[in-house]
């Protein structure tokens, strides 16, 4: 697994900009080398204004759309069109917007879907897809992301993986059920730490001042079970994209502040 990166951004909205024209680059040019490309998308204040600068970037239109896989890292077991969902912000953000192809945009099962109110049926059904997905040159039972973008949660929840939670521990299954999360709601579906690890590349974003104690503590050794966030890293590369207040209480001879 690599070492984490830290990019401090000097407020949340350039923040937010900078990581958007980043993330477009790093599709157009998985684009040009392989054809396609696969991006994990997160929900949650950060990852909401990385999709509103895409959606405002010209920019945009360097990237392929009907090209382009998007999975989700977790998501909140509401029905379909619960505007609670990460898939029906991100529609209303931007994927409505682009012309994306149907078929490659993999949200995650609603309560009322096929598998009814059953989350980890839904988790499993998950699971089946990403293998689906999955090439011989994967060499695992999820496809290797170019992107897996996280929000860092106050607590350092990563996905639906909060500390001591039984979904933190598990080391086989790449979907797992979520059961009484402490963040409302309570039933989440979400990738684990092995299927976000199978990422070329993990983004972490954390913007404002809540967020700091969360950032120190992850980029400061502590353990996963403890801090989610410190079990994320990609196989290429890990990357903490950070406003000024979220790095505020990184210890600066680990990690200086580079402005951005």
């Amino acid at each position: 697994m690599s070492t984490p990166q830290v990019v401090v951004h000097r407020d949340k909205e350039l923040m937010a900009k900078a990581a958007a024209a980043r993330l477009i680059t790093k599709i157009v040019d998985a684009q040009a080398a392989r054809g396609s490309a696969s991006v994990v998308l997160t929900g949650g204040r950060n990852g909401n204004a990385l999709l509103a600068a895409l959606a405002e970037s010209p920019a945009r239109d360097a990237v392929d759309w009907a090209r382009l896989d998007l999975w989700w890292g977790d998501e909140r077991f509401e029905r379909e069109g619960d505007p609670e969902r990460n898939v029906t912000q991100a529609r209303e953000i931007l994927l409505d917007a682009v012309p994306l192809d149907p078929a490659r945009v993999h949200a995650m099962p609603a309560s009322d879907g096929t598998h009814g109110r059953d989350v980890d049926a839904a988790a499993a059904g998950y699971a089946a897809e990403l293998a689906k997905a999955s090439g011989p040159e994967d060499h695992g039972p999820v496809p290797t992301f170019d992107v897996l973008m996280l929000g860092v949660g106050p607590d350092t929840h990563v996905a639906s993986l909060f500390p001591e939670h039984p979904a933190v521990r598990e080391t086989e299954r790449t979907v797992v059920g979520v059961h009484g999360a402490p963040k409302p709601p309570p039933t989440r579906i979400s990738l684990t730490l092995p299927a976000i690890r199978a990422a070329r590349e993990v983004w972490l974003l954390a913007a404002g001042e809540d967020k700091a104690n969360a950032v120190a503590m992850a980029l400061s050794g502590a353990g996963e079970i403890q801090a989610p966030a410190a079990g994320a890293r990609g196989r290429r590369r890990t990357l903490w994209l950070l406003d000024r207040t979220a790095a505020a209480k990184l210890p600066p001879q680990l990690y200086p502040p580079a402005s951005a």
